[in-house]
């Protein structure tokens, strides 16, 4: 129990965590609209806005914690 309360706690796996919660979606989707969007291009459109939405509420969010 005291290892816990030491103060010298690795937390590279939780900002790890972090990092991907804010920018794991937002690529995921710009890969998504990147393969569509030789077929149909307002879908890609659309699913490039939702990424770069995503990424702006996720950093506004996200970065609120972190700092």
């Amino acid at each position: 129990m005291l290892y816990f309360l030491e103060g010298n706690m690795n937390l590279d796996g939780l900002i790890f965590l972090i990092l991907a919660i804010m920018f794991g979606p937002a690529i995921l989707l710009a890969i998504i609209g990147l393969a569509v969007r030789k077929n149909n291009k307002k879908a890609a459109k659309v699913l490039f806005i939702l990424a770069a939405v995503y990424v702006i509420v996720s950093l506004g969010i996200c970065g609120g914690m972190i700092a």
